[in-house]
Formats: structure tokens, sequence, C-alpha cells
């Protein structure tokens, strides 16, 4: 299913993410999106590779799994790959289609322009990677 640049920012701007990016913000970052489809079981990105892009979730679940144990999973509107986009290294985990999963992607350079244009995209990323660092950090001190 191919989605339409339209149906790409109305996901987007259904998406916590994006939610305080203004309509010609969404619009730019809907055409740079490709939406890219993963059948049940499809690895979406792989532990150890470095990552050249980012996802959104628009349809569908992923499992995101480290060293062969699931921590965690996500669905519509969750986004990932976003730590190996702006460090450069590898993924430290894999993210793997739990059932049939559309997801929105852009390369790096891509999200480095909408970080750039959009500081509210910027700020949620870094309230997600906080909140997950939050709970790593608890995780091994209990």
């Amino acid at each position: 299913m191919t989605l339409t640049r339209d149906r790409r920012t109305d996901l987007l701007a259904a998406t916590p993410l994006f939610a305080g990016v203004g309509a010609e913000g969404l619009e730019r970052i809907a055409e740079q999106s490709v939406e890219v489809e993963f059948p049940t079981d499809r690895v979406i990105v792989r532990q150890g590779e470095v990552g050249t892009g980012f996802f959104v979730i628009a349809r569908g679940a992923a499992r995101v799994v480290r060293d062969g144990e699931t921590i965690a999973r996500l669905g519509a509107g969750d986004f990932f790959g976003e730590l190996s986009v702006l460090d450069g290294g590898p993924r430290v985990a894999q993210v793997i289609a739990s059932e049939p999963t559309i997801c929105l992607g852009l390369a790096s350079w891509d999200l480095e322009a909408v970080i750039r244009d959009e500081p509210t995209v910027a700020m949620a990323i870094l309230r997600t990677l906080a909140t997950r660092l939050r709970e790593l950090t608890e995780m091994t001190h209990h």
C-alpha cells in the first residue's frame, strides 16, 4: 500500500513526537519520509549495525530485542532509530515487526534537518531519550 503525502502528513500529525509541529512543517516532513512495509517477524533494524534511518510506526507493532531478549514493545505512533542516527554509533538493539507493519522512515540527514527546523521535535526526542535512560538506570539499581 502506498500512502499519499496527505496520508503521511495525517499519520505524522497523530504521532505525539510531532505534536508541536505546524501544518507546513508536517507537510515538509511527510515529503521527506518514505513508507516502508515489513511483514511479521522481519527485522527492521539490526543490533550492531550503524543506522542511517529513523522510523515512526504508522501502522502495526514491533518488538525491541537486545541480545536475544525482548525489552520493549512498540505500536503506532512510537519511534525508534534515533540514537544511532544522532551519535553515528551502532544500533543498541534490533527492532522486529510483530505483525504486518508500516513505518515512515527518515534518512539521518533528513532527521537532522527536521531537528534543526522544528525545535519541538528535538525536545520530544530528548524527552523520550531521557525517559528511556531513566528507565534503564532504574532497572539497573533495583
